[in-house]
């Protein structure tokens, strides 16, 4: 077997493999002969069928499946050892590729249009700049979070009088006469809270309310007709609500009252673990700092969109095998038509570029990205996703635990991958460059970013 490439110009070019009997021949003796055991055919015993018949009926078919076998052995063996750095797929040749005959050829010819990166040089000294957005943690964001911890880890207590934020629970019966209706609705474990009735008048009847005490209100009337929280309320179907716009009396049984928790030690161990923090102090600046952690990602995303901006620019205008790439991409997506890759051919050149120089300085620079990388990677996901329901003091096997399932869905892993590159190529670049550090608010980056 003899595999060549010919240049076409500096970014395509044919891989031409060419195959003759010596190579073939005794693969396809062989697999002729594992026919020949198996076969099931009439006035014949299994494997006694001649040589002769199995070749008339199975020749052709084995002859094609091991000359494939090669064609494919051949040309990405030939790729990989010259270490072509391919873009897509190799594709059938349209024009050089001769007929295949399997009944009457011995030696086969078969060629492939290939299309090559082009070659790329990007040079970056500190006469460069690039823009540093740092997003700076207000104060107000760290009283939220502080709200917002207090009200996660706060805790419900049970009281004897009605305010408007407290969750009532009790049995609501349906009234006729200012009696409850005989055979009429009642809703064992109602619950109500002010807070959410609509009508003033309706929510006044339940403030300073009292356990035990009976209320007497309109629900229709206290939620504006609203259907779906009538019948939520009510506990019927929502085509039943119309039934039902009499008043209904409330007996009290239960009023439970959310309580903040108490900005001390035991709300400190709760969101950091255990001795990280000890005072109101060191509980602010700790929550400002781990707030400023889950900013930094976006920073360096920003960063990293200017650098490619910077980086291909730099690059110049790179040729491409635009021919080639768009017929990949046809072959690709059957429900692709040729007018609509020539409309995103662009966008997806553009995206091609920084793909290529990110791959070369990240080889050229020795920029590696091993299994630990991708761990501690997957770890502070899995870190930020639990921070997102303000769970902050995760211990460190449950977060490698999860990393690791994370990890085990390929587009996941990848994904993780792509993300520890580019963290590193971003670190590198911010060594070559001089940064001009901008200190904004989220607002203003939120902006910029637009």
């Amino acid at each position: 077997m003899n595999v060549s490439l010919k240049n076409i110009d500096a970014v395509s070019g044919i891989v031409k493999v060419e195959i003759v009997k010596a190579d073939y021949a005794e693969k396809v003796e062989k697999g002729l002969r594992n026919f020949r055991q198996k076969a099931n055919v009439p006035g014949f015993r299994k494997g006694m069928v001649p040589m002769g018949m199995v070749k008339k009926m199975y020749g052709k078919s084995v002859l094609a499946e091991e000359v494939n076998k090669l064609v494919s052995e051949g040309l990405f063996g030939y790729i990989r050892e010259n270490e072509l750095n391919i873009l897509g797929e190799p594709l059938p040749n349209e024009s050089e590729q001769k007929e295949i005959n399997f009944d009457t050829q011995e030696d086969f010819e078969f060629c492939f249009d290939v299309a090559i990166a082009p070659e790329i040089n990007v040079s970056l000294g500190k006469e460069d700049t690039l823009p540093y957005f740092s997003i700076a943690v207000s104060d107000d964001m760290v009283e939220k979070q502080i709200a917002s911890y207090r009200a996660n880890f706060g805790n419900y207590d049970q009281v004897e009088e009605v305010e408007e934020k407290d969750m009532i629970k009790g049995t609501v019966a349906e009234l006729e006469n200012g009696e409850i209706k005989a055979g009429g609705l009642v809703v064992e474990n109602a619950i109500i809270m002010p807070l959410y009735v609509k009508d003033a008048e309706e929510k006044a009847k339940f403030m300073g309310a009292k356990v035990n005490s009976v209320v007497v209100f309109n629900p229709s009337k206290a939620y504006e007709g609203a259907e779906a929280e009538i019948a939520a309320f009510l506990k019927v179907e929502k085509d039943q609500v119309a039934t039902y716009t009499g008043d209904f009396s409330f007996e009290i049984n239960e009023i439970t009252r959310h309580k903040e928790a108490e900005l001390n030690e035991e709300l400190f161990t709760r969101v950091f673990g255990e001795g990280v923090v000890s005072t109101a102090e060191e509980f602010t600046a700790k929550i400002k700092e781990s707030l400023a952690e889950q900013f930094a990602p976006e920073s360096d995303f920003k960063f990293l969109s200017d650098a490619k901006d910077l980086l291909v620019a730099k690059a110049g205008d790179l040729p491409f095998a635009e021919g080639i790439l768009k017929r990949f991409m046809l072959a690709q997506d059957e429900k692709r038509t040729a007018e609509s890759i020539d409309e995103d051919f662009p966008k997806v050149i553009e995206d091609l570029k920084f793909h290529l120089i990110k791959e070369k300085l990240v080889k050229e620079n020795n920029l590696k990205v091993e299994e630990a990388d991708i761990t501690a990677f997957g770890k502070r996901v899995a870190k930020a996703q639990f921070a997102q329901y303000g769970m902050i003091s995760v211990p460190e096997d449950v977060l490698e635990n999860y990393a690791k399932d994370m990890l085990k869905n390929k587009e996941t892993l990848r994904n993780v991958v792509d993300r520890a590159v580019e963290e590193k190529l971003s670190s590198w670049l911010k060594e070559q460059v001089t940064l001009d550090v901008k200190e904004v608010s989220a607002e203003e980056f939120g902006k910029i970013v637009e």
